[in-house]
């Protein structure tokens, strides 16, 4: 009744731990899975991926430039996790040269703020502990593309997230290590290893940003994601990771990681990711794009286009709350004038992952528009209209991620 096929095995899917996954119950992890409409031919229509993501699945994403490129609505399947080979991308300078993967233990991280700071290696690192941290990685501007204003940026819809299983050393295990964090400091300051272009202040490009220090809490020095090495892509060979925070948050070649008694003055964090009013420019005085909150939208029947057929069908999607999990998801079928309680599928891989959610139904023949809406562990509902804001940034709207289906 779905008009989503049967999912087909990936390759290099959580490499080296299928057999743990697959106790588990997580043997076919979101798997890609064309709908109607999105077939190899519409996919051939789309720009090609760049050399350094060639090993992405051409047909479960949408290429919108080199440095961003858009998981397909159809695309992220059942499961929980999303392969790596569908995972969004979203960068805000150039990968750096492939060079510094080519000996991932000897990377560096400079320790700061800390009593004892020093420059560990990737190879120390692993000596000093290990932890694996299922989380929803998110652009701060997934959603973009339902603003009716419009904003610069790339107009992701719902393809700029997915759940990423990430391997590393807890961050305050590293500071422990080198004598807890000194006194006084109210931010993590995390700073990434792109190359700078020549000729230009750093601190007007750098991609340096810093949240509160209270996030260090269950933040890590990852350098495995899904089972794998962090691809060149994903920030490889080290990424800070900073659950519940948007993607921005989370620096890629993390070089250097300080506790610090105030915000950086990158600009990046000083004006960039900032919740500015419509035609306002980023300022320090105005909220920066951090936390994320409730948000959940539905991924089939129909999410690629064409018509379902008329009767029952599954209604899955997915939820998640950013800081907290998620309590329960409802769903209408109607555009949001009656709901109906939505189960939970798959494991609870815990508060900062998503979940799955299901809802047989049935769909009568004509135009129907499928919503959602959860609800998370403090109470908080995910709000029907999005906040607006000049860079098109947390749209957690259920009206604006509404799916549009058509049964015959």
């Amino acid at each position: 009744m779905n008009s989503q096929p049967t999912s087909h095995p990936r390759r290099r899917l959580l490499a080296g731990s299928g057999a743990a996954l697959a106790a588990a119950g997580l043997g076919g992890l979101a798997p890609a899975a064309r709908a109607a409409g999105d077939t190899p031919a519409a996919a051939a229509g789309t720009k090609p991926l760049p050399g350094y993501v060639a090993w992405k699945d051409p047909a479960s994403v949408i290429v919108h430039s080199t440095t961003t490129i858009e998981t397909r609505r159809g695309s992220f399947g059942t499961g929980v996790l999303t392969p790596s080979e569908q995972l969004y991308i979203r960068n805000n300078l150039p990968a750096p040269d492939a060079s510094v993967v080519a000996d991932r233990d000897a990377w560096e991280v400079e320790i700061a703020g800390v009593k004892n700071p020093r420059r560990l290696s990737v190879r120390e690192l692993k000596s000093m502990g290990l932890e694996t941290l299922a989380m929803v990685l998110q652009c701060s501007g997934n959603g973009r593309g339902y603003f009716p204003s419009k904003p610069s940026g790339t107009p992701w819809q719902v393809g700029a997230a997915g759940c990423v299983m990430w391997s590393g050393v807890p961050v305050r295990w590293v500071a422990d290590a080198l004598g807890g964090v000194a006194g006084g400091m109210a931010f993590m300051t995390g700073t990434g290893g792109e190359k700078l272009p020549e000729g230009l202040d750093p601190k007007t490009v750098i991609v340096e940003r810093s949240v509160p220090v209270a996030a260090m809490a269950d933040a890590m020095l990852a350098w495995e994601m899904n089972g794998a090495p962090i691809p060149l892509a994903h920030g490889g060979p080290l990424r800070l990771i900073v659950p519940g925070y948007t993607g921005v948050n989370n620096i890629k070649y993390v070089k250097r990681l300080a506790f610090t008694a105030a915000e950086t003055d990158a600009r990046i964090m000083s004006h960039g990711y900032r919740l500015s009013p419509p035609g306002g420019k980023g300022d320090p005085s105005q909220p920066s794009v951090q936390e994320m909150s409730v948000k959940s939208w539905i991924n089939g029947p129909g999410a690629d286009g064409g018509t379902v057929k008329a009767g029952l069908v599954q209604v899955h999607g997915v939820a998640f709350g950013g800081l907290h999990g998620v309590s329960r998801v409802e769903v209408s079928l109607d555009g949001g004038k009656r709901w109906h309680e939505a189960r939970f599928v798959g494991p609870d891989l815990g508060r900062y992952a998503w979940r799955q959610f299901v809802l047989s139904a049935q769909l009568p023949p004509g135009a129907h528009v499928l919503a959602s809406r959860a609800t998370d562990s403090a109470g908080n509902v995910q709000p029907e209209q999005r906040a607006e804001n000049a860079g098109g940034y947390n749209n957690t709207s259920w009206a604006d991620h509404a799916l549009k289906v058509v049964a015959a």
